[in-house]
């Protein structure tokens, strides 16, 4: 990718607030695109069809909201953070996506792409995880509309995510372990692309973040976006003006695009994505990929990536399973490039830190990637005091018992916390 003038950043950004991207090729600006294997092109031809069939129409935004509000739970509750407010000396809100139905933001585009499948005549789904967050809602979902759902997670993932795959055997899905390659979400999305290839038309592939080959990032974005057009309401009805900072966690960047799209217009809003800064900075250390990755082309579309000189995509580390990835969404690289999004790291002990806060201050238990975004906060709080900040709480923390236990837990028993 060639450097950028000032005046392309504006003109990019420029598009991008006015909704010209993605484009007619997918493009969010340099970024996205379509590189899939050629038996896949009229699957996605098919979706992108149904998606301008479908998406937007009265008739289906009207069962869509329909689900949202009987069976997710929506609108989720904006919290006045006050306790830890008068810790960091600022004025904390979280948007409440814990509180969603199945514990994360997840479940929005699980049950609005569910009902899409089931228009376009689907016999099956198939769907990835890492956190799991995604694998129950897919495997929710698919129990509300009627479809069989298997879905592929790393071994891994597997392992340090054991309630979730409880959650989702018992919701009906088929969970498939998988054991090749870095055994965690990069290796469970080639899983699913690949049972996808074996049967493209029979099967629909409900992908679980803001990543992947046109049209899914737009897809996942607009689905998403529910959580920041409650968000900017409920800020202005609630705390009577925006926020100065609006903080989220960002892997594939599903939660953070959804928070952030409805903000992107409003200027005097700092916007601030929190990656997975893991134990160190050399490559399999973390999964900072905006932070300290380089573009290229993973699983069907042109972003950043974690890759070594010679352009191989490297294992990740995170405590959090579900920030545990070395892409992220196009519009996310888009959004680094042109200046309007900022994105930091925050590290392992960081963000095992930032759940302990939140528990013994607000009687909220995060996801440890929620806890992240909770980290990258205090930190933005210490140089601004006194300033307003909106939070994405992007889950709830109950799937992370087990390395809790190892971690806070242990340390709390052992006095040493």
């Amino acid at each position: 990718m060639t450097a950028m003038t000032e005046q392309d950043r504006r003109q990019l950004l420029d598009a991008e607030i006015a909704g010209v991207f993605p484009d007619t090729r997918g493009r969010f600006g340099p970024f996205g695109g379509r590189y899939i294997p050629e038996t896949l092109i009229p699957a996605i031809e098919r979706l992108e069809a149904g998606l301008r069939a479908h998406l937007g129409t009265a008739d289906f935004e009207r069962e869509l909201a329909d689900e949202l509000r009987s069976w997710v739970g929506r609108p989720t509750a904006l919290t006045h953070a006050r306790r830890l407010g008068a810790r960091w000396g600022a004025e904390v809100w979280l948007k409440r996506e814990d509180l969603a139905h199945t514990g994360a933001h997840k479940i929005n585009n699980a049950i609005g792409q569910a009902l899409l499948a089931k228009r376009l005549g689907a016999r099956r789904v198939v769907a990835e995880t890492g956190a799991g967050q995604h694998g129950v809602a897919s495997a929710a979902a698919c129990a509300r509309v009627g479809l069989p759902c298997t879905v592929y997670m790393g071994a891994l993932d597997m392992e340090r995510q054991a309630p979730n795959v409880g959650r989702m055997r018992l919701l009906g899905a088929q969970v498939v372990p998988v054991t090749e390659g870095d055994r965690t979400l990069r290796a469970a999305v080639d899983e699913a692309l690949r049972d996808w290839v074996a049967d493209p038309l029979g099967t629909y592939y409900l992908l679980g973040s803001a990543i992947g080959p046109h049209p899914y990032p737009y897809l996942v974005r607009q689905l998403q976006t529910i959580i920041g057009r409650e968000a900017r309401a409920q800020m202005l009805a609630a705390a009577g003006g925006l926020p100065d900072a609006l903080i989220a966690c960002v892997g594939g960047g599903s939660n953070s695009i959804g928070l952030f799209h409805p903000f992107l217009a409003d200027a005097a809003v700092e916007i601030i994505g929190i990656e997975a800064g893991g134990h160190g900075r050399a490559l399999g250390e973390h999964s900072a990929t905006l932070a300290l990755g380089r573009p290229g082309i993973l699983q069907g579309a042109y972003s950043m990536l974690l890759q070594d000189p010679d352009g191989q995509i490297q294992e990740t580390h995170s405590i959090s399973a579900g920030l545990d990835y070395p892409g992220v969404g196009p519009e996310h690289a888009l959004l680094q490039a042109v200046g309007r999004v900022r994105y930091e790291v925050a590290s392992d002990d960081e963000a095992l830190a930032a759940v302990k806060e939140c528990c013994e201050n607000e009687g909220i238990l995060p996801a440890l990637e929620s806890a992240h975004a909770l980290a990258g906060a205090r930190r933005w709080a210490a140089a601004h005091p006194g300033k307003r900040i909106l939070i994405g709480l992007s889950g709830r923390g109950d799937k992370d018992m087990p390395t809790l236990q190892r971690t806070l837990i242990a340390d709390i028993e052992a006095g040493r916390a």
